[in-house]
């Protein structure tokens, strides 16, 4: 089973080369600029069916959520026209295209997890970007899996868990917002998830299982608690430590409006695909400990 990932950089993107290393008659290729550019719509076509995929990951795409409010051209030309082109190449191969989405296109305020059939209402140009291009894909492809993700972090790239241990390195005490709420996922588990849904998919079990998905880590907890449990488990492992004061969003002002409530259930996943992730704790603290345990340059230069 051949897997063509768009971009190389990207945090699912990593995680997917790294863990198709291991299973066999599985290969993964990341294909990203200036071959395939998703800003550049007549690359995309061309950069995936000469990759010759048996599944397309659609994993690049524009994630400066405050940015998005400054250059919303850009930002829907690679989520929402880029990644229409990326599902469009997959359905003249005759192959399924999986494709990351985000908790951004819901607007936070539901009392519970968000399921799959909820009304959208992205409160952002970046949630309403990526809305735009599930709408796009959907449309470009029938044969698609939409999963949406959130809160992801990993070895790679930047994200909350290196920011986290970077502070820590330099301060006593880091502010952290505490009336936001969802699931931190490891995309070292999206990665595993989608392998597994993707052999389902080559082997025709899948091929029924269209549509949105939620997958996201087990467990909810806010971004404050987030980060008492990263740095618990880095002092247990030698690493950088603060202590983490608890605030409000309006002591954190952004120029993307975050959803409050970002917490997605993943029942409909684990349910046709038979693949729930870990306990989010278990996957930070792996994270934690490779990151601090594997090298320290990782954490200084996030």
């Amino acid at each position: 089973m051949r897997l063509v990932v768009t971009g190389r950089e990207g945090q699912v993107a990593a995680s997917l080369l790294e863990a198709g290393q291991g299973p066999a008659g599985v290969e993964v290729i990341a294909i990203g600029r200036p071959e395939l550019d998703l800003a550049k719509p007549d690359t995309v076509i061309d950069a995936i069916v000469a990759a010759k995929p048996d599944i397309v990951v659609s994993a690049a795409a524009y994630t400066a959520v405050d940015q998005a409010e400054d250059e919303p051209d850009l930002a829907f030309a690679v989520n929402a026209v880029g990644a229409g082109k990326v599902a469009e190449a997959a359905r003249r191969l005759g192959v399924p295209v999986i494709h990351l989405s985000t908790d951004y296109v819901f607007d936070g305020s539901a009392p519970g997890a968000y399921v799959e059939t909820d009304a959208t209402a992205p409160c952002s140009v970046y949630g309403a970007s990526k809305l735009a291009g599930e709408q796009a894909v959907a449309s470009a492809n029938p044969r698609h899996l939409i999963l949406r993700t959130a809160w992801v972090y990993s070895p790679f790239g930047r994200n909350f868990v290196k920011t986290m241990l970077k502070l820590a390195a330099d301060r006593d005490e880091i502010a952290v917002v505490a009336d936001q709420w969802g699931n931190p996922t490891s995309a070292l588990d999206i990665a595993d998830a989608i392998l597994h849904a993707a052999a389902q998919l080559h082997d025709n079990k899948g091929s029924g299982a269209s549509g949105i998905y939620h997958l996201a880590g087990t467990g909810e907890v806010n971004w404050s608690g987030f980060a008492c449990h990263i740095l618990d488990t880095s002092r247990m492992f030698g690493g950088p430590w603060a202590r983490v004061r608890g605030i409000a969003t309006v002591g954190y002002p952004t120029k993307a409006r975050r959803p409050a409530n970002s917490r997605l259930s993943s029942a409909k996943f684990a349910s046709v695909f038979g693949w729930t992730a870990p306990d989010w704790r278990l996957s930070a603290e792996a994270v934690v400990r490779r990151l601090l345990i594997g090298g320290t340059k990782q954490v200084l230069t996030a």
